[in-house]
């Protein structure tokens, strides 16, 4: 018996029952979101716990949202008997039970579905048969058997490819029904473990870690949901093409940012070199410095008085106070301890005299006005912009915090503004600054952390990024996804290692993906050229789809030739443009219906006009790729850039250039 058998030489009446169970769990998951919504958050007692339990049944009711278009489960598993589990279970993207609480579906993440993803014939996993279900939009249409008892090699699953290359327009889907063994190696990798995932284009690395952050919220719920998940990506039109995965897995309720909305939405112009310091991590010495230098040497005590009576603290006795406050605690923090010793040293001498003085006495002295005037002479209060401010406009105290630091006296040359601002509050800070304002923050109040971290496109974060994500999972653990042959940033990494040592997470584990099921073998292998000069500690990737064929490439034709031909075939169309040619060629294609995408873009559009710096993590039915050349010469590192929008297709790639390929695609 063949290892595959597909449905249409199964008899009719077993598919239809198939699809009469599809039908008998959509109603019952009608019915649990029904049941949902009927709950009342009056049961409980105050008006806050009234806020918070409805808030939780929201969510409730939207994780059980049924979306017509998705397949409710996509597999089936028919296991050996010998325990309590069930002899068949269907495995989908949520749970689903009848009103006898009859589990209909069971949630991928669930242990039991593991075997769906990971159970062959020389481990069978207790499983006899592995069921794959083919769709037409939400229709059940055909299904697949696996023997996994005859010892037969499985072979290639018709189901499985045809779903890896349909076509797919709009936002990025789940991949629930595809995770590959190596895939779900990551994707259920313990909560406490950072995993690191070195991904070559195709790899479905980003869906990795988006699935990876819905498992853990399955697992972990309640933990999860108090400490928070976090995804970082590099825009938000990545955001925008991400969105709908998690809640099509029933996660609603977790934050997707970029690092730039994230550490403060800064945008004034700046030289890359320039930001190339500040984003190094010896700038993180140098802040700690800056600051710490604001704490004056006390010169004299403080004198308390109450009635006719008078408490001094000798001015030795507070600059031993300050000596064993500075640098073993944050900055904030130390301010506020200062005034509490000095506090507390005239609660001594009250004491001293026979009075029995308590905490809010002790309160008092502290906020009193002698002890602020002192406090605020010796260790003044301060914000990250006014120490970030005097750092980047007053060139000695920017020498003397970096002295004993490896920034050179040309480095600091660099730094200082060309024309300063007049105060702080007038500052115009650039996208560097921010991940230095924010470092100067966590020095002054401890960075609250949150429970699992998710970042995307990590290759191209600067080491001072790095840290401050670090300290938004200094108590959790974090996915890192990315491809060093797509860095294209001034400070873009060479090394996961850096990478996770910056973090924070120097236990992390590093995996690298290099099989592709996205990406076109022929595609791939043209894109794969310029590795030797991007990435060559890299190994080359490979791809399952052969897609003879796929590649096109052309020394003439017009832009709109090449989208009206594209026109004709089935799927999305991506025109990725070197930046300063965007306008031009969305002049060019006037009479086709199309778009232009923006760092902040939405919207969703069969032809899309894509400036080359914001097309990573991005894919598309049909690639047209206009002047490489131009792509290569617009920035530093343009041959990464390059390298990312030759990758970005799944189907087919063309190749327009009138200016001679570079060296690496020639001939």
């Amino acid at each position: 018996m063949p290892a595959h058998q597909l449905a249409p030489d199964i008899p009719s009446d077993v598919l239809a029952a198939e699809q009469a169970h599809l039908a008998d769990s959509r109603r019952a998951l009608q019915a649990m979101r029904e049941h949902a919504q009927s709950l009342s958050a009056d049961a409980a007692g105050d008006w806050v716990s009234q806020q918070i339990l409805q808030s939780l049944l929201d969510q409730r009711v939207a994780a059980l949202a049924d979306h017509p278009d998705t397949p409710l489960f996509f597999g089936r598993l028919d296991r050996a008997a010998g325990d309590d589990l069930p002899g068949i279970i269907y495995v989908g993207r949520r749970h689903v039970h009848d009103g006898n609480s009859r589990p209909l579906v069971i949630d991928w993440r669930a242990p039991v579905s593991r075997a769906f993803y990971q159970a062959s014939p020389t481990d069978p996993m207790e499983v006899v048969r592995r069921r794959r279900f083919g769709y037409h939009g939400g229709a059940l249409t055909a299904f697949e058997d696996e023997d996994l008892t005859d010892g037969h090699d499985l072979g290639t699953s018709k189901i499985l490819t045809e779903e890896i290359e349909r076509p797919r327009t709009g936002p990025m889907r789940d991949i629930v029904a595809t995770i590959q063994p190596d895939q779900d190696e990551i994707v259920r990798a313990a909560l406490a473990q950072t995993v690191c995932v070195q991904g070559a284009p195709g790899t479905g690395k980003t869906a990795v870690g988006l699935h990876r952050a819905a498992y853990l919220l399955f697992t972990h719920r309640e933990r999860l949901s108090r400490a928070g998940v976090m995804i970082v990506g590099p825009n938000k039109a990545f955001l925008s093409y991400i969105s709908s995965v998690l809640p099509a897995l029933g996660e609603v309720k977790v934050d997707q940012t970029t690092a730039h909305e994230l550490l403060g939405a800064y945008a004034a112009p700046e030289d890359s070199a320039v930001a190339a310091i500040k984003g190094s991590a010896r700038m993180a010495a140098v802040l700690e410095r800056a600051l710490w230098l604001h704490i004056a040497k006390p010169t004299e005590g403080v004198v308390y008085t109450k009635g006719a009576y008078r408490y001094r603290v000798a001015d030795y006795e507070v600059r031993e106070i300050v000596a064993s406050l500075r640098g073993t605690t944050r900055y904030g923090p130390g301010r506020a301890a200062l005034a509490q010793r000095l506090a507390h040293q005239v609660l001594v001498r009250m004491e001293q005299r026979g009075e029995s003085p308590d905490d809010r006495v002790q309160d008092a002295v502290a906020r009193s006005k002698p002890v602020k005037e002192l406090v605020d002479a010796v260790w003044p209060k301060l914000v990250p912009a006014q120490v970030l401010f005097r750092l980047l406009s007053d060139p000695a105290f920017l020498a003397q915090a970096c002295a004993k630091t490896e920034i050179s006296p040309e480095e600091q040359e660099m730094l200082i503004w060309p024309k300063p601002y007049r105060s702080w509050k007038s500052a115009k800070w650039s996208a560097a600054d921010a991940a230095l304002l924010d470092e100067l923050n966590d020095l002054i109040e401890r960075t609250p952390s949150i429970g699992h971290l998710v970042v995307d496109e990590a290759q191209d974060l600067s080491e001072m990024q790095l840290r401050a994500l670090g300290r938004r999972c200094r108590t959790g653990s974090a996915t890192v996804l990315g491809d060093l042959a797509q860095g294209t940033t001034p400070w873009s990494t060479s090394s996961w290692e850096t990478v996770l040592e910056h973090l924070g997470q120097t236990t992390g584990e590093v995996t690298e993906l290099t099989l592709g099921f996205r990406v076109p073998r022929e595609v791939l292998d043209y894109a794969a050229r310029l590795l030797p000069a991007i990435a060559p500690e890299l190994a080359p990737p490979r791809s399952l789809r052969p897609g003879a064929g796929s590649l096109t490439v052309q020394p003439s034709g017009t832009i709109t030739e090449a989208v009206h031909e594209t026109l004709t075939r089935e799927g999305s169309i991506g025109v990725i443009v070197p930046d300063a040619q965007v306008a031009a060629v969305s002049a060019e294609l006037s009479g086709i219906a199309h778009a232009v995408l923006g760092p902040d873009s939405t919207e969703e559009h069969r032809v899309l006009v894509i400036p080359a710096t914001l097309v990573k993590g991005l894919e598309y039915d049909h690639v047209i790729v206009v002047e490489p050349a131009d792509i290569v010469s617009a920035e530093p590192r343009g041959l990464a850039r390059l390298y990312v929008a030759l990758t970005r297709a799944v189907t087919s790639l063309t190749v327009l250039h009138a200016k001679p390929l570079p060296a690496q695609l020639a001939g």
